[in-house]
């Protein structure tokens, strides 16, 4: 029975397979005959696909070409300020020779310029005499300097201080050092955004800045009024003998460029040489004064607001930067958290 069966099983299978195979035969047989796609329709789709990627291109290259007033302008200033150098500052640094604590005030005001970008120029000027340890103090600072000296006798402090002035302006002037002049006082007490606010004028530039009293509760802001910017007038300050109060400008509150030294047009005179004491200073002022439509008030988003400090101890003494303060009083300051 069992054997019978076999022989059965073993034919259906054969069957089964022979089954399958003619029909993936014939399957195949007739799939050669079907119509396959012509030439004319594959260039039309490579010429369909040829000019979407042209339109495409173009558009792209368009917007590259064409970038919105906004994006354009932001990306100009973007790639001015990486190719630019960045514009040196001078910082002048008089000192008054009868002061005990001019050495230390000297390395406070080093230990805040170290702290600020190259390049940067710190000349300060001196009375002539043995014993002197200016140069060492700022040579130790690590900033680029320049020590200037003098032998001329003064019994006022106020023209020592605006002939050492006077002898950093020739020295600027002679060698046509480029950059902006600052007059940084030895008690100035400065917020580091102050100095890169500087590089950013191209002329004149000024600023409000607090007079701090050490010995009384009391500050007064010198300098100008500002709408954003814009310079639009000064804090006034009533002098004896005089009915109309005049603008004051303290010689901290201001810079310019130092090439207007070397300039006789933008300077509006022939020859800076012929200048004598105080006469450079002075002058400077008045044109700061005179002629506000070249000033730049900063910062240049709000130049109300404070960004340097000065020290002195009372009313009855010169400003801070020509009367040095006791070293104990520093700590008083609220300017000191600028630095």
């Amino acid at each position: 029975m069992g054997s019978t069966e076999r022989p059965k099983k073993r034919a259906h299978l054969c069957k089964k397979a022979i089954l399958h195979f003619s029909l993936c035969f014939i399957m195949g047989f007739f799939t050669g005959f079907a119509p396959t796609a012509t030439k004319s329709s594959i260039s039309t789709s490579t010429i369909t696909l040829s000019n979407t990627t042209k339109i495409l291109s173009n558009f792209t290259r368009n917007l590259a070409a064409e970038p919105p007033p906004a994006r354009k302008r932001d990306r100009e200033e973007l790639v001015k300020k990486m190719v630019a150098p960045r514009r040196q500052i001078i910082i002048v640094t008089p000192t008054r020779s009868g002061d005990r604590n001019r050495e230390v005030w000297l390395r406070r005001l080093g230990n805040t310029i170290r702290l600020v970008r190259q390049p940067l120029l710190w000349i300060v000027v001196e009375a002539k005499r043995e014993g002197s340890n200016v140069a060492e103090i700022m040579r130790k600072t690590g900033i680029m300097y320049r020590h200037l000296v003098f032998k001329e006798n003064f019994t006022d402090s106020e023209a020592e201080m605006n002939h050492q002035r006077n002898v950093a302006l020739k020295h600027i002037e002679h060698h046509r050092l480029s950059g902006i002049v600052h007059f940084a006082g030895l008690s100035n007490f400065y917020d580091l955004r102050f100095f890169h606010e500087l590089r950013e004028i191209e002329v004149f530039g000024t600023w409000p800045m607090a007079l701090v009293t050490a010995n009384k509760k009391k500050v007064v802001i010198e300098g100008p009024i500002c709408d954003s910017s814009q310079v639009i007038g000064w804090h006034l300050k009533k002098m004896a003998n005089q009915t109309q109060p005049k603008p004051q400008i303290h010689i901290s509150s201001f810079a310019f460029n130092s090439s207007i030294l070397w300039d006789p047009e933008r300077w509006g005179r022939t020859s800076s040489v012929q200048d004598t004491s105080q006469k450079s200073v002075n002058f400077v002022k008045q044109v700061v004064l005179e002629d506000e439509a070249k000033l730049t008030g900063i910062p240049s988003g709000d130049c109300s607001k404070i960004m340097l400090w000065s020290l002195r101890t009372s009313t009855k003494t010169p400003p801070a930067n020509q009367h040095l303060p006791p070293v104990q009083d520093v700590s008083q300051t609220p300017s000191q958290q600028g630095t």
